[in-house]
């Protein structure tokens, strides 16, 4: 019975999803039991729109695979962040940055301090393929920098922006590095991305736990259902969006913080499949989730955002505050000193921890 459930309810929610949505678009205002149903349907088809992406990724195989993921995530966070940024206002300017520094603070410490963290403690101390998380450590930190600390200091415009041509040039840069990855991790230099064993050596991929590939037909089901809750996932947030602002200021956290919900929302799968990898001592497997998150979300969403940016109203305010800076320079020496070594104990996983507290603590109250 439970096995036929954990089978359904991928193929369920969307159509659930897409049956909810009818209503809750006419209902023009929605009650507290309403919006809790949304909340959770919204929820659920997220998680469902990654999985069928992760079916059709196993079947058309790599470098295409990551990309379809990468691009599903992609679709669900833009999604959200011009749906919620449609209200206008100063809390829109900064949405996306807002959105896209918690999606960085929430992989680089709260999954990775997570996944050591679980590792650690079934095996006491995990290795990891230093090649690897070297170079995507690398390049998220060339990202971060890049779209969210250096427009804090140009002088092109008097506030956090870019110019027109600086923000043309990040989105390129950020797509150009991003797709440099995905070759490196995919074709070039694949090896230092799979897990290793006790003794550091790298495991083969039969060595290593792979679902069975999918046929034709449920790789084109789950295509299928892909696209609705994509669909369904957009027009719910639609709907939810005065809910989740009215929430976040109803218990009297700043705006920025719907930032952090929609982070947290789209990161739910990753972070549940990056902490059971690490309970099966797969923790390089771990920080491909977490490090490939994090890169996605600033490589495909800023460039999606720039274009996004210029058919709407209002200024696309990018540049991180002092406080975040400091927090953002501090996770990227961390993750600098927790890689190179290729093995971490407990207390790295702990001191990503502790930071990523103190992101969640600073977004409340800053």
């Amino acid at each position: 019975m439970t096995s036929r459930i954990l089978r359904a309810w991928p193929v369920g929610t969307p159509i659930v999803a897409a049956l909810v949505l009818v209503p809750a678009f006419i209902m023009h205002d929605l009650g507290t039991v309403a919006v809790v149903v949304v909340a959770v349907v919204l929820a659920g088809t997220i998680l469902a729109a990654v999985h069928h992406a992760e079916v059709v990724a196993h079947r058309v195989g790599e470098p295409f695979g990551s990309l379809v993921l990468a691009v599903a995530v992609t679709v669900i966070e833009v999604a959200l962040i011009i749906t919620l940024s449609s209200s206008g206002g100063p809390k829109a300017e900064t949405l996306a940055r807002d959105t896209v520094f918690s999606a960085v603070m929430i992989t680089m410490n709260g999954l990775v301090g997570l996944a050591i963290l679980i590792g650690t403690l079934r095996h006491n101390t995990v290795r990891f393929n230093q090649e690897g998380a070297s170079a995507a450590t690398m390049t998220v930190a060339a990202l971060a920098v890049l779209t969210l600390v250096l427009p804090t200091f140009t002088t092109g415009t008097d506030d956090s922006s870019f110019t027109t041509a600086q923000l043309v040039f990040v989105a390129l840069a950020s797509l150009a590095l991003y797709g440099l990855f995905v070759v490196t991790q995919t074709v070039a230099h694949r090896d230092f991305f799979l897990p290793v064993n006790k003794a550091g050596g790298v495991l083969a991929e039969s060595e290593d736990a792979h679902a069975e590939r999918p046929s034709g037909r449920a790789t084109l089901t789950s295509l299928g259902l892909l696209l609705l809750a994509l669909v369904a996932v957009v027009g719910l947030a639609k709907v939810e969006s005065p809910a989740i602002e009215a929430g976040v200021a109803a218990v009297g956290f700043p705006p920025s913080f719907v930032g952090v919900v929609i982070a947290l929302l789209i990161l739910l799968p990753e972070g549940i499949a990056a902490s059971k990898a690490a309970a099966r001592n797969r923790v390089q497997t771990s920080l491909n989730l977490a490090m490939g998150s994090a890169m996605a979300s600033i490589g495909l969403t800023i460039p999606a955002i720039a274009v996004a940016s210029f058919f709407t109203d209002g200024v696309l305010l990018l540049g991180l505050g002092s406080a975040q800076i400091v927090l953002l320079a501090l996770t990227i020496v961390a993750a600098v000193l927790t890689v190179l070594p290729g093995r971490a104990t407990r207390l790295q996983g702990g001191v990503h921890l502790v930071i990523f507290a103190a992101f969640i603590v600073l977004s409340v109250s800053p």
